[in-house]
């Protein structure tokens, strides 16, 4: 530890924001999952962007190395330090403020440490929607979420994270702070500099604020689960419903009965929407701004032929907000009953809509080939071609080995598919090397060159992404 920098950061920050302490680090240093645990010089916690900038000045002039945290969330390790302890984390958890809201341009700006659900919560104050949504949402923070280019269960409709940005505030590696954060539709002025630093996971500079997109808040909502023999039934039915009910479908989710059944195990409170055991569940959200609008008998009239056809065999559509949430929850609650089943070795790919119904059941007879006493754990966001693939070793966590093997078969699949190995949980430290071998020679250079550019150091996130 170099006292004389923490010292320097104590009177940037204040005492109380610079912690060293082993008992006051420990949250900040391992990851959500368990999975990468790591040391820091200090956890340090500014409160504004000039703040953030003063650390960053101090750090460049040092040579020391900056892991950007939010609100710890994250899946890949991109947000915890390795274990030289010669990095600081700056956690972005105090630049918490709403700047503004302005209704007249559906906009909001809004600090890198607010935590999601409180911006979710500040639109619809004001009759609005900030439509990202995700299981973390109560804890993880837009600086994360801008970061990593989070995805979640409204991007068939809305976009990823990035589509949801009109401008952001950043401070770059060398400590200047970049104030993009213009709430304009239109701004054709040269590189957009806002889409290179969203999605870079920190590696390239620290965002410290951003004007969000809000949209109207939907009046009617209606959610539904529906029973169906296999993915291409699923695929099917995604066809039919967007046909009939266009852009008002918002979210449609795709789950295996393995992933049910941990839920049921973990969360003895919930209640299964069907008596019979269905190999595979479609949880369905329709919203429409028409307050009379007749979501549930025009999704009814939409399910018919699928029933004729096959494609359906059952269907439960909420006649309540609570029945809602309740069918919600089976679908949120999957993550954390995994986490409680043990590890897994997990794959957060994307694929080609057309291709889901060929790629799940490829993959998962090669690994139970590969591995006959494992089980797929399968559920995700098929509306946008994103799933999670992971596949658990009931009664112990899988090795090294066991880990590199799984990934080397799906993601060759992934890769004759024309797939991707990341779809929203990003790169990180899990990731780093894998990349390597899905990349062409060309983007990488690229890759390389951007970021050699912006922070020539190497000082911001050291060791993810590239």
């Amino acid at each position: 530890m170099n006292p004389e920098i923490v010292q320097s950061m104590r009177r940037i920050v204040g005492g109380a924001h610079v912690l060293t302490d082993p008992a006051d680090t420990a949250p900040y240093l391992l990851d959500w999952r368990g999975n990468y645990q790591g040391r820091a010089l200090a956890v340090v916690r500014p409160a504004t962007v000039e703040e953030v900038a003063a650390i960053v000045t101090l750090c460049a002039e040092s040579a020391t190395p900056i892991v950007p945290q939010g609100g710890n969330t994250g899946m890949v390790g991109g947000g915890i330090p390795d274990s030289s302890g010669n990095a600081i984390v700056l956690s972005l958890q105090r630049l918490n403020r709403i700047r503004d809201i302005d209704i007249a341009n559906n906009a909001m700006t809004v600090e890198a440490g607010c935590i999601l659900q409180a911006v979710q919560d500040a639109a619809a104050a004001h009759d609005r929607l900030f439509p990202l949504s995700l299981a973390a949402e109560g804890s993880c923070t837009i600086g994360g979420n801008l970061s990593t280019n989070a995805g979640g269960t409204a991007v068939l409709r809305y976009g990823n994270t990035r589509d949801l940005v009109l401008g952001i505030e950043a401070v770059l590696p060398d400590g200047r702070i970049w104030n993009g954060l213009k709430a304009l539709r239109k701004d054709n002025t040269g590189y957009d500099l806002k889409h290179l630093l969203m999605g870079a996971e920190g590696t390239l500079g620290v965002i410290t604020a951003a004007v969000l997109k809000l949209y109207a808040k939907p009046q009617r909502t209606c959610t539904a689960m529906v029973a169906v023999a296999d993915p291409a039934a699923a695929v099917a039915l995604l066809a039919t419903v967007q046909g009939a009910m266009g852009d008002r479908v918002t979210a449609f989710e795709l789950i295996s009965r393995v992933c049910i059944d941990h839920v049921a195990r973990h969360f003895p409170a919930t209640v299964e929407p069907f008596a019979a055991h269905h190999p595979w569940q479609v949880l369905i959200e329709l919203c429409d701004t028409f307050k009379d609008a007749p979501l549930e008998y025009a999704l009814a009239a939409a399910l018919a032929p699928a029933f004729e056809s096959g494609q359906s065999a059952d269907a439960v559509i909420a006649a309540s907000e609570a029945q809602a949430t309740a069918l919600w929850q089976l679908r949120e609650q999957i993550p954390e009953a995994e986490k409680r089943q043990g590890k897994s070795a997990k794959h957060d790919i994307s694929v080609p809509i057309s291709r889901i119904a060929e790629f799940i059941p490829r993959g998962e007879t090669a690994l139970l080939a590969a591995f006959p006493n494992s089980q797929l754990i399968c559920f995700g966001h098929i509306g946008d071609g994103n799933l999670h693939y992971n596949l658990s070793f009931p009664g112990s966590a899988p090795d090294a080995a066991q880990i590199r093997e799984a990934n080397r078969i799906v993601y060759a699949l992934l890769d004759e598919l024309h797939g991707s190995i990341s779809a929203e949980h990003g790169l990180g430290q899990m990731k780093r090397e894998e990349i390597t071998r899905h990349k062409s020679d060309v983007e990488l250079a690229a890759m390389r060159a951007i970021k050699q550019a912006l922070d020539p150091k190497g000082i911001m996130n050291p060791g993810k992404v590239l």
